[in-house]
């Protein structure tokens, strides 16, 4: 097994097991715990990018409007799945967030037809239709929307359309992203400090020291990620990321005892027959294409 692969297996495996990690710290608010999670991995990102020595980008980077703005808007869809994703885990709806994962594939595909003109084979457009009736399965079963799921997956779908749109490389543009919202972040964990109401130094030193935890929790799983991205095929990427949400929504019905019922199981089974459908077409079709240019070659 390559080093790509290893490396893609672990940041998918650290991000199936992160609710674990935010159960931790169910004693402490969402906001908080996001803005901990903004200071402490922007922190860590800088000490990375020092030793590595790759500041030169930055230059050029806040010289560019473009940028600086397509930054912006990663950084701004980046808290608000990180917002939703860590309020979800604590407030008892693992499962739920994990669908949100499994539906995002499908999501950043159409956002791929709608903004980038990409074209879909008949087989894609039904794994997105199978998708889009999991989802009103599951609507009109609960008489709501499934609004947690559907805001990280388009979320993370969007920021993965701007990221697809941004010059920066992945860590550069990660580091970038979450400087945006350093300042505030800090200011607002001061702040808070300053009323007493922060949950930084006030109570147990473990508490602290996963606070401080949770910019290794966000940077480590994005660096492995990055550096498998880098040497492995999407097709294998593609079925990869499938791990993470599994593993939650594991986590969710075993280790925390969330409902996982029948109209739920449902929905479940269509968006993975989906998932499914979408891969192995994905797959034959990139096969295919493969024999037909080493027949050329040939």
């Amino acid at each position: 097994m390559n080093h790509g692969i290893l490396s893609a297996l672990a940041a998918f495996t650290l991000w199936g097991f992160l609710p674990l990690y935010w159960k931790a710290l169910d004693a402490v608010p969402a906001d908080q715990i996001l803005t901990h999670r903004m200071v402490w991995s922007m922190l860590l990102l800088s000490l990375l990018l020092l030793c590595l020595r790759r500041w030169r980008w930055l230059g050029t980077a806040l010289r560019s409007p473009g940028t600086l703005l397509n930054s912006l808007g990663c950084a701004l869809l980046l808290a608000l799945n990180w917002l939703t994703y860590i309020w979800s885990v604590n407030n008892g709806y693992i499962v739920e967030a994990s669908l949100g994962y499994y539906i995002n594939p499908l999501v950043s595909v159409l956002l791929g037809v709608l903004f980038l003109q990409e074209r879909l084979r008949p087989i894609q457009w039904l794994s997105i239709a199978l998708a889009s009736c999991g989802v009103l399965y599951l609507t009109l079963s609960y008489g709501q929307l499934p609004w947690i799921a559907l805001t990280l997956a388009l979320t993370f779908g969007f920021y993965g359309l701007l990221r697809k749109k941004a010059s920066l490389p992945s860590l550069e543009g990660q580091a970038l992203e979450t400087a945006m919202l350093f300042l505030p972040a800090l200011g607002y964990i001061l702040w808070l400090g300053s009323r007493g109401d922060g949950s930084f130094g006030q109570f147990e030193l473990q508490q602290d020291l996963l606070l401080i935890g949770t910019g290794a929790a966000t940077a480590v799983p994005l660096i492995l990620f990055a550096y498998g991205a880098q040497r492995i095929s999407l097709a294998t990427l593609g079925i990869l990321q499938y791990l993470a949400p599994s593993i939650q929504l594991l986590i969710g019905i075993w280790v925390y005892a969330e409902p996982f019922e029948g109209e739920r199981a449902m929905a479940f089974m269509m968006i993975w027959s989906a998932l499914a459908i979408y891969t192995c077409e994905s797959l034959y079709s990139l096969r295919r294409r493969k024999r037909v240019s080493e027949a050329e070659i040939g």
